[in-house]
C-alpha cells in the first residue's frame, strides 16, 4: 500500500575523480487527501505509510477528535492515476455522530506542506487551539541519562533513513522506564509526530502523560502544539527550537529540549521535570 522509497538513476561527482553513474534510493513525497465525511478537509505532503494514524493524529491535533472512538472508520477512495489504479491517496474518515466539526474548520479547506504543518493558519492565535488534556505531572523526574540516550535509540529504529537520508522520525517513550512505545518515519516532521498520535489514539492511550517525544529535526510551534494537544509533558529534539516553541512549552507547560547531542542537552523550559544529578565518582569510574 504506497510506495515509501523510489530509486532513480543519479550521476555522483567527486573532486577530482570521473563522474560515476548509479542507482539511487529516495524517500517518496505524494499528497494525501483527508475527507471527513465526504468533504474535503486537508491536504498534506506526506510519505505513504500509516496513513490512517497520520490522518488521526492530525484530526488531535487540530481539536477535532480525542478518542477512537470519534472515529468510525476509515477507507481509501477515489484518487486514480493514468491507468485507474487507486493512488491510495485519499482518505475518507467517517466520523462518530456526537462529533462536532467546527464551522472555521470545516470552511479553510487547509492546504499543509512536508516542511509546515499549519500553513493556511489565519493567525498564531487560531493555531493555539486549547487542548482537551492537561500535559499532567512526571511520575518522578526524568533522569538526564535516559534523556541524553533516545536520540541514538530514535535513530536505531530509522529504517527507511538507512536507504534514503531523506526521513524525519518521530519516538514516543515512557518517562520512567526508557521504553520505545512508537517510532514512525515521514518526509514531514510534523507528520512523523501525527503518526505517533494517531497510533496513541488508536490504542486508547491518550492524554500521553508520563512520556517523552523525541524527535530527529529541531523543535518548532506546531510540534510543541502537536504534543500540547496529545497531553505530552517533554518534547525533546536533536537541533534548536525556535523562539515561538520555546513560548509555547512555557505556557503549556511542556519541558521543551534542544540540541540533545552526544553527552550534552539545552533545557529551555521546566527543567524541573529533569533529574540531572551527577552520578556518584564511583559509579561514573566503575
Amino acid at each position: 500500500m504506497g510506495r515509501i522509497t523510489s530509486r532513480r538513476r543519479v550521476t555522483r561527482i567527486r573532486r577530482g575523480i570521473a563522474p560515476t553513474a548509479r542507482a539511487d534510493v529516495l524517500a517518496v513525497e505524494e499528497p494525501l487527501e483527508i475527507r471527513l465525511d465526504g468533504d474535503r478537509f486537508a491536504v498534506t505532503m506526506r510519505t505513504p505509510g500509516n496513513d490512517v494514524e497520520l490522518a488521526i493524529g492530525f484530526l488531535v491535533s487540530e481539536g477535532v477528535v480525542t478518542t477512537a472512538d470519534a472515529v468510525m472508520t476509515a477507507r481509501y477512495c477515489a484518487g486514480t492515476d493514468d491507468d485507474g489504479a487507486n493512488t491510495y491517496n485519499v482518505l475518507d474518515i467517517a466520523l462518530a455522530p456526537d462529533v462536532t466539526i467546527p464551522v472555521t474548520l470545516r470552511a479553510r479547506d487547509l492546504p499543509i506542506t512536508s516542511a509546515c504543518g499549519v500553513c493556511g493558519k489565519d493567525s498564531i492565535e487560531s493555531v493555539t487551539t486549547r487542548s482537551a488534556f492537561d500535559v499532567g505531572t512526571l511520575t518522578t523526574p526524568i533522569d538526564a541519562e535516559l534523556l541524553l540516550a533516545l536520540p541514538d535509540r530514535l535513530r536505531d529504529e530509522q529504517k527507511v533513513f538507512d536507504k534514503t537520508g531523506g526521513l524525519h522520525a518521530a519516538g514516543l517513550f515512557d518517562a520512567t522506564t526508557g521504553e520505545l512505545l512508537a517510532v514512525r518515519e515521514d518526509v514531514g516532521r510534523h507528520n512523523a509526530v501525527d503518526k505517533v498520535v494517531g497510533w496513541a489514539t488508536t490504542q486508547q492511550r491518550l492524554p500521553l502523560h508520563n512520556t517523552v517525544l523525541q524527535v530527529s529535526g529541531r523543535a518548532s510551534f506546531e510540534l510543541v502544539q502537536k504534543a500540547a494537544m496529545a497531553g505530552i509533558p517533554v518534547l525533546s529534539a536533536v537541533s534548536a527550537p525556535s523562539s515561538l516553541a520555546a513560548e509555547l512549552a512555557d505556557e503549556r507547560r511542556i519541558t521543551l529540549i534542544g540540541f540533545s547531542r552526544g553527552d550534552s542537552m539545552v533545557v529551555y523550559t521546566h527543567a524541573d521535570r529533569v533529574d540531572a544529578t551527577p552520578a556518584p565518582l564511583s559509579a561514573r569510574s566503575s
